[in-house]
């Protein structure tokens, strides 16, 4: 399967509609995803990354489809994660020596996956590669994802190829952003961001600043996963500006789980009492349990506060809260409020610890950690409601 993007440039990657789940389990796609893989044709040949190592042979098949698999000149890997440069290793076992140009770093993570020395070509941000009526420029954007990250840019054609940048999990035959549901295709864009690049902010802030200094004409953006930009360029622009510069929503993401119901009933009577503020704040409640873990970690993303509780089991918390806090923790915490609280037997050690890990990883904790032995009475469910509504207010 071939889509054309130009008369010059092919999408030649594959499209996954059964994934369900990204990174092990850690990010669920319940649109699926693609491996976007790139086909410039000049009087040079230039392959853009490739896909992942299971659907390898199946890559290379099409592929030869569309060219005589010797008449590839070049081959791009803009990041050597396994879901980009699976195929590499095979299609090499064809064509052994293909340059493959990537940054330095980006060699040294292929020969540690891979065990081979290919012919690799290092290059740097700025390097140009003709391609006869061409020029493609790279990108080095190391931390906009991986330390080996790149993007490439096609001059004439207009085409920024930009690997996970922009991308979603969004499995679609058209392709193109204004042949799909905007509203699916940007939750799934903004929900991508969260997850893979927001840990990296402030790296992903300074590097868009300077792609947008070099006034680069931006045809379309075509991502390594998910649909191609052509309409919607501006928009995923200044979103991508939003995110990166940490702009946050007036939003309060409560995270929790409960072994005998005390903890919930601490958090509904948090969620009362931010009702209560009267300040315009949101909310939005999940017990870890039930919700999707990269649907609460898009919440924690965009908003301005987060709570988090747990019930105390031995002398800890519950797994399933630890879980969250190690992505809660790893996102960047500038400006963001947090505050914790939960429900206890013998010692709420534990639960203070909730509090000072929040504050360790950088969020900003100002309420001492609401806690409660045994089961929450009215007297303790009121307080509660306090609790949540002086964090709510302390947003302003």
């Amino acid at each position: 399967m071939k889509i054309e993007i130009t008369p010059k440039v092919n999408w030649v990657g594959k499209i996954d509609y059964e994934l369900r789940n990204f990174h092990g389990d850690q990010i669920t796609t319940q649109h699926g995803s693609s491996y976007n893989s790139y086909l410039i044709q000049d009087e040079k040949n230039v392959l853009i990354d490739a896909v992942y190592t299971p659907f390898a042979e199946e890559f290379i098949a099409n592929l030869k489809k569309v060219i005589d698999l010797q008449k590839i000149d070049f081959i791009v890997v803009n990041h050597s994660e396994p879901d980009h440069s699976g195929a590499i290793a095979k299609l090499m076992e064809i064509i052994p020596d293909t340059p493959i140009y990537c940054t330095a770093t980006g060699a040294k993570a292929l020969k540690g996956q891979y065990h081979k020395n290919w012919n690799f070509v290092t290059v740097k941000n700025g390097d140009i590669l003709s391609t006869g009526g061409d020029e493609l420029m790279f990108i080095e954007a190391p931390m906009m994802h991986w330390p080996d990250t790149m993007m490439c840019y096609l001059k004439n054609e207009g085409i920024l190829f930009s690997n996970d940048v922009f991308g979603q999990h969004f499995a679609e035959a058209s392709m193109f952003d204004d042949l799909v549901n905007e509203c699916e295709l940007m939750f799934e864009t903004e929900k991508y961001f969260a997850n893979i690049i927001s840990p990296f902010s402030k790296k992903a802030a300074k590097k868009l600043a300077e792609i947008e200094q070099m006034n680069l004409e931006l045809k379309m953006i075509c991502p390594a996963h998910g649909v191609i930009w052509r309409k919607n360029i501006e928009k995923i622009l200044e979103l991508y500006k939003k995110w990166t510069n940490l702009e946050l929503e007036n939003q309060i993401t409560i995270v929790y789980d409960t072994m005998y119901g005390s903890t919930r009933k601490i958090a509904e009577a948090i969620t009362r009492g931010i009702a209560q503020a009267g300040n315009g704040v949101k909310f939005v409640i999940h017990n870890v349990s039930k919700s999707d873990g990269s649907d609460i970690i898009t919440d924690v993303f965009r908003s301005k506060g987060v709570i988090v509780g747990s019930s105390a089991i031995n002398n800890g918390i519950l797994n399933s809260i630890a879980g969250i806090m190690e992505e809660i923790t790893n996102l960047d915490t500038t400006n963001k409020k947090a505050a914790a609280f939960g429900s206890y037997g013998w010692s709420p050690k534990a639960i203070d610890g909730i509090g000072e890990r929040l504050k360790n990883s950088g969020y900003i904790v100002e309420l001492p950690v609401f806690k409660v032995q045994w089961a929450p009475d009215e007297e303790q469910l009121n307080k509660a409601e306090s609790f949540g509504r002086e964090f709510a207010l302390s947003l302003l």
